[in-house]
């Protein structure tokens, strides 16, 4: 070794040194000055949080309400129509006897053709199931959502703090080399990168900070809290079993999901439609009692039960059969079509579920912690020398991108199978459990 690169040595050792301890003091300081966002927000775990929103969602309200307003129908449909009561009053002369007052008074009760109010019964009876399935389907909706992002706003602020972890060290580098004078090329292109991914790595940091934002107020919106609140997600311990088969997946979506049944309602409904709009082709009738008295020299009374019937002649109702029929019609193909589409999404669902699961299976369960330490371990060795720069840049974003990677892996399965479940009906057994309990 010649003298030349016997000085080299010492001045990179010393600048090496100096790099440690500045690095570490700027470290301790921004640690110190600079709090972690959300220090002070309530930790909320994912059960906890679907509780809250299923209780205090404002759009539960009006599906209530659609409930209310379906039974406030079955009552109107099995209600009779109100009697009338019809009086008249008058003077009646006969010639060469005289005149007197005439009066008469009746009362009539419309009857309706036999089978025609349980009919309009059993249309409102099934406008009741609509609204009920309505409720249950936004429900399970509701309840999959915020899980799907209560696990987002965990993923982004995880994504967040690995993120400002790395730019922090990008950061105290890059403060202690531009207060030194760099000599040579090679120390200020290194100087250069350290830059460049301190500034790409900030703005992945407000990226993920940005994510972070939006799923914190779309939560709060489902909660009916202030969009200002925050929160942090206790870390969820996904537990994902493996799906069914597809078959048994599509078997049971024929039976329980929601839309099919809503589609089947609707169906029904419109058979009923069809049969009241036929029934209604024979008129309803009125029936009630008279009577009637004259005065004109002697007293006549009149007392009977009298009949009104509209003769069908100009309308048998056809235009309305016609419409039904089309309508019942339309109610079949609906339902064709809402079959084939939820068969499709089944399918494509317990793929997309099946592969994030054995992508899952390939990692290692300490894969990020890691990534972490080496991470943390070519940092120090790099203020020291004894790791090239492109070493230590590598580490540094594979450790990011291993934990975006992991976090949404998870995130994408558990918006597989939670989708699997609304379109099934059927429970994967998903679980959502802390970190603390999983260790235990």
């Amino acid at each position: 070794m010649n003298r030349n690169s016997l000085k080299t040595l010492c001045r990179r050792w010393r600048l090496a040194v100096w790099l440690t301890v500045l690095g570490s003091a700027a470290h301790l300081v921004d640690g110190a000055e600079t709090p972690s966002a959300g220090t002070n927000a309530p930790l909320v775990t994912l059960d906890a949080l679907v509780a809250e929103v299923l209780e205090h969602n404002p759009e539960l309200n009006f599906y209530r309400a659609e409930i209310a307003a379906a039974r406030g129908e079955r009552r109107t449909a099995g209600t009779l129509a109100n009697p009338e009561v019809s009086a008249t009053l008058g003077n009646k002369r006969v010639s060469g006897i005289g005149d007197g007052v005439a009066w008469s008074v009746s009362a009539q009760q419309t009857i309706e053709w036999p089978g025609r109010v349980p009919l309009r019964k059993a249309i409102a009876n099934q406008q009741i199931k609509l609204a009920e399935l309505g409720l249950d389907q936004f429900n399970a909706a509701l309840a999959a959502r915020t899980r799907a992002l209560g696990v987002t706003l965990f993923a982004a602020q995880e994504k967040a703090a690995a993120t400002r972890e790395v730019a922090d060290r990008f950061q105290s580098l890059r403060e202690v080399l531009v207060q030194r004078d760099p000599a040579g090329l090679t120390p200020t292109l290194e100087t250069r990168i350290i830059e460049a991914t301190e500034l790409t790595l900030h703005r992945r940091a407000s990226e993920a900070a940005t994510t972070e934002q939006a799923a914190l107020l779309e939560l709060n919106q489902l909660r009916g809290r202030p969009l200002t609140e925050t929160m942090k997600v206790q870390r969820p311990a996904l537990s994902l079993p493996p799906a069914r088969s597809t078959d048994a997946l599509l078997g049971a979506a024929l039976t329980n999901n929601f839309e099919l049944q809503m589609r089947r309602a609707e169906l029904e409904q419109q058979g009923f439609k069809v049969s009241l709009a036929r029934n209604e082709r024979n008129p309803a009738f009125s029936v009630g009692p008279y009577l009637s008295q004259e005065r004109t020299g002697d007293r006549e009374t009149q007392v009977g039960i009298g009949v009104t019937v509209p003769l069908p002649l100009w309308n048998r109702n056809r235009g309305s059969i016609e419409t039904a029929e089309a309508r019942q019609q339309q109610a079949a193909t609906s339902l064709l079509v809402a079959q084939r589409q939820i068969e499709r999404q089944v399918a494509e669902q317990a793929m997309r579920y099946q592969a994030k699961l054995a992508e899952m299976a390939k990692w290692r369960p300490d894969s990020v912690q890691k990534f972490q330490e080496a991470a943390a371990l070519a940092d120090r060795h790099y203020r020291l020398g004894a790791v090239p720069i492109a070493t230590y840049v590598e580490l540094q974003k594979q450790y990011l991108e291993a934990v975006e990677a992991l976090l949404d892996t998870r995130t994408e399965a558990l918006e597989a199978g939670q989708q699997l479940e609304l379109l099934t009906g059927v429970s994967l057994s998903i679980t959502h459990t802390s970190a603390k309990e999983e260790t235990k």
